[in-house]
This record gives C-alpha cells, structure tokens and sequence, in this order.
C-alpha cells in the first residue's frame, strides 16, 4: 500500500481539528465547561487525548476555539440565509439576532464561553475568532459606518454585554428586551432579522442541539492513483 500523499494527510489533519472543536462545544453545552476534561473530548471526537495539545495549548483555548467557530458559522448562515439581502441595515439585524439567538439557544455553553473570557489567561486571538471579527466588521461597513475600526468594537461590547445580561444567573434579561435596545441603537424595525418565535425557513432553530452541520467531519477523500489501470 503506497503512502498517503501529503495533501491527504493534511486533509486527515484537519478533520482531526474539527471533529476535537465540535466535540468541545458539544461537551461543553452539556455539562459545563469544569466538568469537561480533555479525555472527554478526545474520546467524543475518537481521537487520541495527546492530538489535543498538538492543535491547541490547553482546554481554555480549545473551548474559546470551538466557540468562535461556532459563532462565525452562526453568524455566515444567517447572514447568507435565503433570501439574501444586501441591505446593511438587514444584515445588521441578522447579525444581531444570530449571537442573541446563541444565547437563547446554548445558555450554558455561552454563559462558560463569557466566563472564560474573564479568566486570568483572557481573550486569546484565534483564527476562528478573526473570521468572526471579518464578518462582523463587514456588517458594520455595510451598515453604512465611516469608522470601521471605531465602530466595530462598539457593536461587540454591545453583543457581549447582551449576552451577558441573557445569561446572568439569578438576574437574566429577556433577549426580546435586549434586542429592542439594540435595534433601536442601529435605527432597525422589528420586523427585520429574525423576531422572536418566528420560524425560520432553513433556519436552526428546530436543530439547537444539532451543531454539526458548523464542523466538517466527513470521512476524508482516498489517495487514489489517478490511474489505477498503469
């Protein structure tokens, strides 16, 4: 049996990577963020435990990983959604919607994603988390903002105090409440995005628990000769 070629192990890598980021959020979701050692998302994922610190530093920045993937993907499908719209005050409110819709949706994995970024080691650059900043900023630009770099940021603090509001134990806010807010702030009617309890065609909200349409894992192509018959 001939070697594998290179581009082949580097796809069998990969998809080594994605099936360990969606086990993470998985696990994470469902039992909390202590509760979840590397064993077990190395088991989930069926991949040995020592594969983990070949990708990743420690679990913190395998979990905060996972998460802004999940984020981004989120959020590129809502904004992607039949029908597409160019308009930048729709996007914004999809955008809007898709981290709010997170929060409803995964309180617990949301609420230790929050909490992790207030742990000593922080918020940790990632290439899942500047894919998330790309669309986000892109948002902001369409929406009509002269300062990117300035309001940017902006609408993240606000994305994040949301979440963190939804989710605050003891003391949460409804999501329809702070929507209101934040809509109001960008000048967007209700009925734009996706408002509370309306169904969504395509959409995800009938498959909360089913995140892995976000993680490619499909068994990787064979190295196959291009011609088996020389």
């Amino acid at each position: 049996m001939s070697p594998r070629s290179a581009s082949v192990n580097e796809e069998l890598r990969r998809r080594s990577q994605e099936r360990l980021l969606q086990a993470a959020v998985e696990l994470v979701g469902e039992r909390g963020y202590d509760a979840t050692t590397l064993g077990d998302i190395a088991d989930r994922a069926g991949a040995a435990r020592g594969l983990i610190s070949y990708y990743f530093p420690g679990k913190r920045r395998l979990v905060q990983s996972a998460v802004h993937r999940l984020m981004h993907r989120t959020l590129e499908e809502a904004l992607e959604r039949e029908p597409r719209s160019g308009d930048g005050r729709e996007r914004m409110a999809r955008a809007i919607d898709a981290v709010l819709g997170l929060a409803r949706d995964q309180p617990v994995l949301m609420r230790q994603h929050m909490a992790g970024l207030l742990h000593a080691e922080g918020f940790v650059p990632c290439p899942e988390q500047r894919r998330l900043a790309e669309l986000l900023r892109d948002t902001v630009a369409r929406h009509g903002s002269c300062d990117v770099d300035r309001d940017y940021p902006m609408l993240r603090a606000l994305l994040m105090g949301a979440v963190y509001a939804a989710l605050m134990p003891g003391a949460p806010m409804p999501v329809p409440v702070l929507r209101a807010e934040i809509f109001a702030r960008y000048r967007l009617e209700w009925d734009m995005g996706v408002p509370p309890d309306t169904p969504v065609s395509g959409g995800s909200r009938g498959t909360a628990t089913d995140l892995s349409r976000f993680f490619a894992t499909a068994p990787a192509p064979e190295d196959r000769p291009e011609d088996q018959s020389k």
